[in-house]
């Protein structure tokens, strides 16, 4: 044993970990400017009054940067629960770029879960002096052994289709078919296995599940406290360590489903926001290190996350909690993938600029995460937008706002749109390059048209206007336009028969484009059903049936849901759409007759794409997004099946219908998209 350890502490691992040959814990916390470092450890009886205070001593418990103790579990008093008051300055920086205040209870950001006492209070956070009893903790525990029954990495190819859900709202409403005890939780979505199975998709992507404040009214989850501990109110396992457990036990059920696990994460800022927000971990510790500050001292925080605080990002130590907080989901939970908020946040410097660092170049060196799926969304609240080659990480996948933005056009009707929704559907190539330089690929565009962030895909086409006044709720918009169309008739009251069928079939349209496009296909939790959150398009707040998913809807609109089911085993069942590379010569674009119309007044196109390389059917095309019929003729002669038609509902949508030689034209009614397969002569 190195005695120095054994007497001092060790700087890292950063946190608090169990050496099992010592039977002690050590506890390491970075934090550049601090002159007094006090260890809190609690029992679970008193989360006011610690039984063990250690002061640490800088001569002996502090390397570099890093200030260390190790504790003999005998010494520890029963304690399971642990947090710092600290004290400064060191440096000479100016006084409000730090918030220390020897009173603060704090959380340590290493914590691996994290207590919430009966009385915790966030305006006790947000003023001065004491939070004793009122303040989260982290749990002390030894790592518990989990049975992973031999679970492995899951890697999708051509048929990765992600699904973005919440949590909570997946399952949370009373005709989830969820037992109540289970529902909103990680063993809810257990349950909802066989449910995703059914639908076809092959990925998940968790909105954040991070540990947040869960008295900030911040029902989306983007405000987060901590980023190692799962949020302990979306687990049915409310014991110690059920977290973790819980999660885990989902990763490892859903991997044996096929299903890949994707999180998003928000590494760009944190629940403690501007100088008049709380101080619970990161501010209290060092301020100036954690977050971009100007010399201000009204408000000294640099604000790019449109929160009131943004990381910094180009510090090392912030990179490091990212790392770690990175290779722990791996490594310890078995995560595929990640989604970053916000991630070009991550060019910004210490003053705001934007410019390279470093964070990009260890991910991408980082051996834990050479196979793990990355994807950006690849802007910032400060306006800065890095969307396809721009984005420094080369390799991430992305959120595409251009196929979102271009398609929603060019469906609801908008002119002069053919050419962009072309070139969204071949794979966005005036993005994602495809040249010998830069030779990026398809499916690093993540094609979507929905998302947490705006309307669902029903209110979409149900609503021109935003209705987001509910619960205190202000009318804010989210982040990104809407383009949506009503079809001529706002909201779901009293609406005519023919506005909801011109619905529908715009509903269908929108799915049809996202599943028929080269690049990674991504939908929100219920657009398959046509869930709806009566025109709100930001119910960040919003923990309530207005943005629980409500599972009735299934029934109410089953043909939706039969048409995106085999939608998308149709686009499993053709490698030809969704390849590794772009289509390149084995597609042909048309016009409805003839050479392709790009301009003001042309609303439809088709195109030919060749299965010939995957010993496929040929397919071919006909997208008609005028309002009038308009008759397409075939430009290649050949036995055509017609096996796709979102004039139709349901099964219908899919009836073969056989196109006889030499009749080579077909009426397509407005606002309609045809799929037909070449069949052998």
């Amino acid at each position: 044993m190195n005695c120095w350890f054994a007497t001092e502490g060790s700087p890292y691992p950063l946190g608090a970990s169990y050496i099992e040959s010592d039977d002690s814990f050590n506890f390491a916390l970075y934090s550049k400017h601090a002159a007094v470092v006090d260890l809190l450890l609690y029992r679970e009886d008193d989360y006011e009054t610690p039984v063990v205070s250690l002061r640490l001593d800088p001569y002996a418990n502090k390397t570099l940067r890093i200030w260390h103790i190790r504790i003999k579990k005998s010494d520890m008093k029963g304690a399971t629960l642990y947090a710092y008051q600290i004290d400064g300055t060191l440096g000479n920086l100016s006084p409000h770029f730090h918030k220390f205040d020897p009173q603060k209870i704090l959380l340590d950001p290493y914590a691996r879960e994290v207590i919430f006492p009966p009385e915790f209070n966030r305006d006790d956070a947000e003023q001065s002096g004491s939070n004793a009893g009122r303040a989260p903790l982290g749990m002390i525990s030894p790592e518990e052994p989990f049975d992973w029954q031999g679970d492995v990495p899951m890697r999708h190819s051509h048929d990765l289709i992600i699904y973005e859900m919440h949590v909570r709202g997946f399952s949370r409403n009373k005709n989830s078919g969820i037992e109540r005890s289970r529902a909103g939780t990680y063993a809810g979505i257990i349950d909802k296995i066989p449910y995703l199975k059914e639908l076809g998709v092959t990925a998940v992507e968790l909105m954040p599940i991070h540990q947040f404040d869960p008295t900030e009214k911040n029902y989306w989850g983007y405000m987060p406290l901590n980023f190692f501990a799962p949020h302990k109110a979306y687990t049915s396992d409310q014991s110690h360590g059920g977290a973790i457990r819980e999660f885990k036990t989902m990763v490892r059920e859903l991997h044996k489903a096929g299903l890949e696990v994707i999180l998003d994460v928000v590494f760009n800022h944190s629940s403690e926001g501007d100088i008049s927000g709380p101080v619970y971990s990161f501010k209290g510790i060092d301020n100036s290190t954690y977050y971009l500050m100007h010399d201000n001292d009204e408000n000294p925080y640099l604000n790019y996350s449109g929160t009131g605080n943004t990381f910094r990002t180009d510090h090392p130590a912030v990179q490091q909690l990212i790392m770690d907080s990175l290779r722990y989901w791996v490594k310890e939970m078995h995560i595929d993938g990640f989604r970053f908020d916000l991630a070009s946040v991550f060019s910004r410097k210490s003053d705001g600029s934007i410019g390279s660092t470093p964070i990009f170049d260890q991910i991408a060196a980082d051996p834990n995460l050479a196979n793990i799926r990355l994807i950006a969304e690849p802007w910032d609240a400060g306006g800065l937008y890095q969307l396809g080659r721009a984005f420094p990480g080369v390799r991430w996948y992305q959120w595409n706002g251009g196929f979102r933005d271009d398609i929603r056009r060019f469906v609801r009707g908008d002119a002069g749109l053919v050419g962009n929704a072309i070139q969204r559907l071949y794979g966005s190539d005036d993005l994602f390059p495809d040249d010998p330089f830069h030779a990026y690929r398809p499916h690093q565009s993540i094609n979507y048209l929905n998302s947490h962030d705006g309307f669902t895909l029903w209110d979409q086409v149900s609503y021109n206007n935003k209705h987001n006044f509910a619960n205190g709720q202000n009318n804010q918009d989210g982040h990104e336009h809407n383009y949506s169309w009503n079809c001529g008739w706002e909201g779901d009251s009293n609406v005519p028969e023919m506005i909801l069928r011109l619905r529908r079939r715009q509903a269908r349209n929108f799915f049809a484009l996202l599943m028929l496009s080269n690049g990674t296909p991504m939908f929100l939790a219920g657009d398959e059903f046509l869930n709806t959150q009566k025109g709100n398009n930001n119910p960040y707040n919003q923990d309530n049936k207005t943005s629980w998913i409500d599972w009735s809807r299934k029934e109410q609109m089953q043909e939706h849901f039969e048409f995106v089911k085999a939608l998308i085993k149709f686009r499993k069942d053709h490698l030809s759409i969704c390849r590794s590379r772009f289509w390149r010569e084995d597609v042909q674009w048309f016009g409805a007759n003839g050479a392709t119309r790009y301009d003001y007044d042309a609303h439809s196109f088709s195109f030919l794409l060749s299965g010939k390389k995957f010993n496929e059917k040929d397919l071919y095309i006909m997208v008609n997004m005028d309002w009038s019929e308009q008759i397409f003729s075939f430009m290649k002669a050949g036995k055509w099946i017609q096996v796709i038609s979102t004039f139709e509902d349901g099964a219908q949508a899919f009836a073969p219908k056989e196109i006889k030689f030499p009749l080579m034209q077909m009426k397509v009614p407005g606002r309609t998209i045809l799929v037909f397969e070449k069949q052998d002569s």
